[in-house]
């Protein structure tokens, strides 16, 4: 049978075959993973990308390619997950460019969306690595490329595609020793070898066996103490970019207007505080991929654009710690007691363990820590008694669960604020009996007013309010007190609805987005207007709000 073009029916039924024999096989491309970071379930965030990319596919009924091709584009790009997702859906972004407009393909036009797929994926990764998916992706796109000179049979350019992606893959560990040292190849290219040889076999109108992926012996390569050694490669010291972070931006046409976007420009911004980085972004929305020290930072920087949706925040050393743990020959002596705290930004994670937290967790407003996380911070408190700290109302619940599945004496303090959670942390006694500790501490939270200044991210009206998108709002103890299009005059209008005759100490906690400058003339104002007030300055490094403010 030869196939001279091909149309958006039958590449339907290859992107759902494609899909179809990568879920069969996740599982294995799992097993394939050598690297100790959430990246690690590549098979499992393929098929989650790829999976969303034909679902949209299966909406659309249309005999033209173009359109499906963009359909299933635009799928992965929302749907995907982890670098090699992420690599997965520019492939395919680049692949429908290059088939812009066309009611259906030759070979020659395969061969080019195949190229174009090579150059966006490429383009999208600040620092390429060769013997990954790029790479098999490229050495089967330059087949194809050659191949459609003479040839003219849709099936047969697949087929070398297939051929030269499978030969490309087994090189991978020549191109990157730790898989050659483990004996493995790379679990991306697997996993687009899966998908090609989902593709081919939709052309042909065949059926591929359940759970079996042809040619690539994996039984072989692959077992569980492989997967085990591999972690050992690399200390969890050694991880210098902690947390596996993701999230997309989606754009608001007044931040765009206000903060025109470029995405080499906030890619190379990106760049400047992590690695394994990823940035993609279409008309609608930018989608982030890094490894970052504190990802908040990250955050930031995309909410110049619109709003943040799809947000997802790993701990990598933990991940890896937990992976290779089982190698510690002896177990850590239980310490009587820890505290347990989430808090956003490096001066803030400082300021709570300087005053005898033992575990933060990086987390807050827009980012809150699962049942999950917390349950790992109490495992890695490795105490008797733990006292958990949310310091925010949308963190209560999950702690009170964390506490509840905890092996330990574990309680909460229900701290709906940072203020409330350094106050609690300094109400501490450890001679105490734990629920002793929570009634002093609960209380504590209750002897301190909190304020709070960020920005505004639509219009809106509350309690009489009329607040306008971008324009600052002081908040106290969860209500919006202030609004003001200009900071300073927000924070005056914030703090002279909190301090009373009666309050005597003023904690200012400074966010990334202040200057040293700010600061001091804050502090000078707040001498001159409140002179019995005693004011202490701490430099939190919090995202997303100004400043926090602790009255007391």
């Amino acid at each position: 049978m030869t196939v001279r073009t091909l149309d958006g029916t039958v590449f339907t039924q290859m992107v759902r075959l494609g899909a179809h024999h990568l879920t069969n096989n996740a599982k294995k491309i799992d097993a394939l993973n050598v690297f100790p970071v959430p990246d690690g379930d590549t098979g499992t965030n393929m098929n989650l990308s790829m999976t969303s990319g034909a679902n949209e596919v299966k909406k659309l009924d249309s005999s033209n390619i173009s359109e499906v091709a963009q359909a299933f584009s635009k799928g992965l790009l929302m749907g995907a997950r982890g670098n090699s997702g992420v690599i997965l859906s520019q492939i395919f972004r680049g692949f429908a460019r290059g088939m812009d407009k066309k009611a259906e393909l030759t070979t020659e036009d395969l061969a080019q969306a195949f190229d174009m797929g090579v150059s966006t994926a490429y383009k999208a990764v600040m620092k390429p690595v060769e013997g990954t998916i790029l790479t098999v992706v490229k050495d089967a796109a330059k087949a194809a490329v050659e191949a459609s000179k003479n040839e003219k049979d849709v099936i047969a350019l697949m087929e070398t595609v297939l051929r030269e992606a499978k030969a490309s893959l087994k090189r991978t560990p020549d191109l990157l020793p730790v898989l050659k040292e483990v004996g493995v190849v790379d679990s991306g290219g697997q996993g687009l070898v899966t998908i090609y040889e989902g593709f081919l076999a939709a052309l042909k109108g065949e059926e591929l066996p359940e759970g079996v992926t042809s040619d690539v012996e994996m039984e072989e390569m692959v077992n569980a103490e492989h997967h085990k050694i591999a972690q050992d490669f690399m200390d969890t010291s050694e991880i210098e970019f902690g947390y596996c972070t993701e999230f997309m931006v989606k754009f608001d046409d007044v931040k765009i207007k206000a903060n025109p976007y470029n995405e080499e420009e906030f890619r190379n911004e990106l760049s400047e505080i992590g690695d394994s980085l990823l940035v993609v972004s279409d008309e609608d929305v930018v989608k982030v991929h890094v490894h970052a020290e504190y990802p908040g930072n990250a955050m930031t920087l995309g909410q110049r654009y619109g709003s943040l949706i799809n947000m997802k925040i790993e701990n990598m050393r933990e991940q890896h710690t937990a992976i290779v743990g089982e190698k510690e020959a002896v177990p850590k002596e239980k310490v009587p007691y820890a505290i347990v705290t989430v808090a956003m930004g490096k001066g803030l994670k400082s300021l709570l363990e300087s005053l005898g937290a033992s575990v933060v967790i990086e987390g807050g407003q827009t980012m809150n820590p699962s049942t999950q996380d917390i349950t790992n911070a109490i495992i890695e408190a490795n105490a008797e008694n733990v006292l958990i700290l949310p310091n925010n109302k949308n963190i209560i619940m999950a702690a009170e669960q964390a506490a509840e599945l905890a092996e330990v004496n574990a309680a909460v303090v229900p701290s709906k604020t940072i203020p409330q959670g350094i106050s609690a942390v300094l109400a501490f006694h450890p001679d105490s009996e734990i629920n002793e500790n929570k009634e002093a501490m609960h209380e504590a939270c209750g002897q301190v007013k909190t304020g709070q200044v960020t920005y505004a991210v639509r219009d809106t009206q509350i309690d009489g309010i009329t607040i306008e998108n971008g324009h600052f709002m002081g908040i106290a103890d969860g209500k919006i007190k202030a609004t003001h299009k200009d900071k300073s005059e927000t924070v005056k209008l914030l703090l002279e609805g909190m301090i009373t005759e009666d309050d005597e100490i003023l904690t200012i906690l400074q966010g990334e987005d202040v200057s040293d400058e700010e600061v001091e003339e804050l502090v000078k104002y707040i001498e001159e207007t409140y002179e019995e007030v005693e004011v202490e300055v701490h430099n939190g490094n919090q995202p997303i709000y100004s400043y926090i403010f602790s009255v007391e």
